[in-house]
């Protein structure tokens, strides 16, 4: 469900949509209706659906979509949580399926994601006991290990670590069960659906009824179900933006609409991943190439003011630098953003026309009109550089305005139009007024404003989260057995990375603390196999 800008505002499944959809405007359920379920049909403008073939692709969906846009009225999926996969890395020494939350580029097979994770744990104790495979935890088992194995006594496993079958061997019982788990289990199904019914023949009622639970929890997991990529992220838009341009220059007292807006948002966690993220619109629409996202470099810990202060010096002195050095070509960045860009923008002029509506209003018509002689219908921006901006947003209050004012005043930018906007009351902060304005909430030049800040709020969140998934990788001494965080941190804190562990010589690692001969060994295989270059 979309509100009148496009942003979506609620993502929900059902197997008849038509019916559930319908119970949204029922008047006779109106009184019965919350606060909450009465701003969400209110706000209602749009519908999009995606037809699935199960519940679980649609479960699956739900949650893709949901983490993707962050409507407003979801609450569940909105956490980090996912669903889980199943793992297994053939460059292990001897194998075994695992339980994982996130997919890594480590050279693993992986399965999934399954949406009910009882049955997945039901198949996957199913599997090991039909393929013969090992659930023990040691990287690379052996004897020792073996005598105190109960799923090699009962011959649950044909334990190949004390040798009784070769590696090759093993793999193949391996490779057996990745077939069974991409769907090839007709004939098992076939065994535990005859079993089911000779033991309620028998009257063995418990019996058939966990054979009856095991075979649906096979069925779940082994059903094929589309695996929903990554959903493009659009940015909504305005229904008429050279109007909330021209209403916002005259609110500020601006000479003209500000043709060039661009917006700086800080995001961290407790101090940890500080980074701060710019995004430029132009014409009252999103100029993808030139946003930029920042590490906080000279800041320590959580300290807001500071952070905008380093972000306002380090963009602007870098743009009356490459303003003053003389340019035989137009700037592109060597990935080809800008041309994407372009393309972008291509698209939300051909909607925003489609969508445009004849104005009843003068007194912005002029305006409006001003922001258009620039542009040609259909005219793309020139991308010669950005140039200095016509008006700086920031998220935030008075604190982090001043911060900015400060910084600009030294460069000898003070002219620029700047303004704060914070988040609780959307109240917007100038550097000469002392109290802030606040604007109806049906006010275009508010709306424009928001979406600079929410799109520059999601940048900056989106930058934090990547470099928090990259951080995670390091996680990945935690799948090798008996390490803990005393020692994983003193490996950290000698290699920085696991990239320069796998580098290091096993004579390196064993002067790592807490590490002696044979561990580094077992380190180091253990890095070996788990190369993403084998």
């Amino acid at each position: 469900m979309r509100d009148r800008f496009g942003t979506v505002i609620y993502v929900g499944k059902a197997r008849d949509l038509r019916k559930r959809v319908s119970t949204y405007f029922q008047p006779s359920r109106r009184m019965g209706w919350d606060l909450k379920f009465r701003a969400l049909v209110d706000g209602i403008h749009d519908f999009d659906y995606h037809v699935v073939r199960s519940e679980p692709e649609a479960l699956l969906l739900e949650g893709k979509l949901i983490k993707e846009f962050h409507p407003r009225y979801n609450v569940s999926f909105r956490d980090d949580k996912r669903f889980l996969l199943l793992k297994v890395n053939f460059n292990d020494p001897i194998p075994r399926f695992t339980l994982t939350r996130i997919k890594q580029d480590d050279g693993a097979r992986y399965f999934g994601p399954f949406p009910n994770s009882g049955s997945l744990r039901s198949t996957l104790s199913l599997v090991r006991r039909q393929y013969h495979l090992r659930g023990c935890r040691p990287l690379t088992p052996n004897e020792r290990d073996y005598k105190h194995c109960l799923y090699g006594h009962l011959k649950y496993c044909t334990a190949p670590c004390i040798g009784n079958v070769t590696r090759d061997q093993y793999l193949d019982q391996v490779k057996g069960a990745c077939d069974f788990l991409e769907g090839q289990c007709q004939e098992m199904q076939t065994h535990l659906e005859a079993e089911m019914k000779k033991a309620a023949a028998t009257q063995d009622y418990e019996k058939a009824a966990q054979l009856r639970d095991l075979l649906a929890d096979l069925n779940r997991t082994t059903k094929k179900t589309n695996r929903f990529q990554r959903v493009p992220y659009s940015l909504p838009v305005a229904v008429e933006p050279e109007r909330d341009l021209a209403e916002l220059g005259q609110l500020l007292g601006l000479p003209a609409p500000p043709q060039r807006i661009e917006g700086i948002d800080i995001s961290n966690i407790s101090g940890t991943f500080v980074v701060a993220s710019l995004v430029s619109f132009r014409n009252g629409r999103p100029d993808r190439a030139n946003y930029r996202r920042f590490r906080i470099k000279s800041v320590e810990g959580q300290d807001d003011f500071a952070s905008v202060a380093e972000v306002v010096r380090r963009r602007y002195t870098r743009l009356l630098k490459e303003s003053s050095e003389p340019q035989t070509q137009p700037h592109r960045e060597d990935s080809g953003e800008p041309v994407a860009a372009e393309l972008q923008q291509l698209v939300d002029d051909v909607g925003d026309a489609a969508r445009r509506k004849p104005s009843r209003s003068v007194t912005t018509d002029s305006a409006a009109a001003d922001v258009r002689k620039h542009r040609a219908p259909g005219e793309l921006p020139k991308r010669t550089g950005p140039g200095l901006p016509d008006l700086i947003v920031i998220d935030g209050g008075r604190g982090q305005l001043n911060a900015a004012c400060a910084e600009l005043e030294k460069l000898g930018l003070s002219h620029i139009p700047i303004l704060g906007l914070a988040k609780e009351f959307e109240e917007i902060y100038r550097p000469d007024e002392k109290e802030p304005l606040r604007l109806s909430q049906d006010s275009g030049a508010l709306k424009l404003l928001q979406r600079v800040r929410d799109e520059s709020h999601r940048l900056a969140n989106t930058y934090n989260a990547t470099l928090r998934l990259r951080k995670i990788s390091e996680s990945l001494l935690d799948e090798f057995p008996n390490i803990g965080e005393r020692r994983k941190a003193a490996l950290l804190k000698k290699f920085g990375s696991v990239q320069r562990m796998r580098l290091a010589t096993v004579e390196q690692l064993a002067e790592v603390p807490g590490f002696g001969g044979k561990a580094a060994a077992e380190l180091k295989a253990f890095l070996e196999a788990r190369s993403t270059l084998s």
